[in-house]
């Protein structure tokens, strides 16, 4: 509700508490012309009565007494909730929903969004992964996190995150019994982690190499659809598993795992932050979206 649809409200609880228009008129920035026109405009709407008026003294009628005792509660309750979404616009509080891929999640988690709540430890973040595509208009959120390749034309992208490529990994323990693959097709003598995509579909691993593309249909003894668990089998010598880099880095330079076709791994398009154009945007929407933009930068 405006403001101004307010004054009327505003106008009987100010002349209750100063006993008096022109007090009333005066804490209220208004004129005592101006507040009698409230009165009588909201007098009317009601079709009763509010106050006794003589030249030295104004009271509540009884049908005034009971609507002040009923609606000074819900005024106070408008005003302060306007309270709160005006310092939603100064300072940064209150929730923010994001949408994203869990690897895309894995991968800003720590430099964007938790160096954000460190920041600003009065906003909430929502953060939904999962692998289908969202319309996050539809669905809620305020912003949607995936490859800048997947991000709908009409949305406000920003790069966030280092540069993306897979890794194809496995354990010094498996390659101690097999062959290192040295082009993509050799993944077909090996055991390897099969990906089930959301939709059901079994990924196809997809390589390139100086404008050569290939996809493999792998094979192997489990078919997972969650990165944790197939680091896990991976590291306790099932196969030959498929991954971002982000998610074995780590293992990668601790020697728990062995990279192999990494010249068959180029860059990937990068993760994007996006968002539809907004009119007021809330302040934790807009210090997150400068701090991605910092980050871009």
């Amino acid at each position: 509700m405006p403001q101004d649809g307010l004054i009327g409200f505003d106008a009987v609880l100010a002349i209750v508490r100063r006993g008096s228009f022109r007090a009333a008129a005066l804490e209220l920035g208004l004129s005592t012309t101006a507040l009698s026109n409230a009165i009588a405009k909201l007098e009317r709407q009601l079709g009763i009565r509010l106050f006794n008026r003589t030249t030295r003294s104004v009271s509540l009628t009884d049908a005034g007494r009971t609507f002040v005792d009923q609606v000074g509660p819900a005024v106070k309750t408008i005003h302060d909730a306007m309270d709160i979404a005006r310092s939603q616009q100064e300072m940064p509080s209150g929730t923010l929903r994001i949408n994203a891929f869990a690897t895309a999640a894995r991968e800003v988690l720590g430099p964007l969004l938790l160096q954000f709540l460190r920041r600003y430890p009065e906003v909430h973040i929502d953060l939904v992964t999962e692998g289908r595509i969202v319309d996050i208009v539809a669905e809620g959120f305020d912003l949607g996190l995936r490859s800048a390749d997947l991000v709908p034309g009409d949305m406000i992208a920003i790069p966030v995150g280092p540069p993306r490529r897979f890794a194809v990994v496995a354990s010094p323990a498996y390659f101690k019994s097999n062959d290192k693959p040295f082009v993509p097709p050799d993944l077909l003598r090996h055991a390897c982690l099969r990906i089930r995509l959301p939709n059901g579909a079994i990924h196809r691993w997809r390589f390139e190499k100086d404008g050569q593309v290939a996809q493999i249909d792998v094979q192997g003894p489990m078919t997972l659809d969650e990165a944790s668990l197939a680091r896990i089998a991976v590291l306790n010598d099932a196969g030959i598993g498929y991954f971002m880099e982000s998610d074995v880095r780590a293992d990668i330079e601790a020697g728990c795992l062995v990279r192999v076709l990494e010249d068959w791994t180029p860059p990937l398009a990068p993760l994007c932050l996006y968002y539809p154009g907004r009119r007021n945007p809330s302040a934790a929407f807009k210090a997150l979206i400068g701090m991605a933009r910092q980050i871009a930068g």
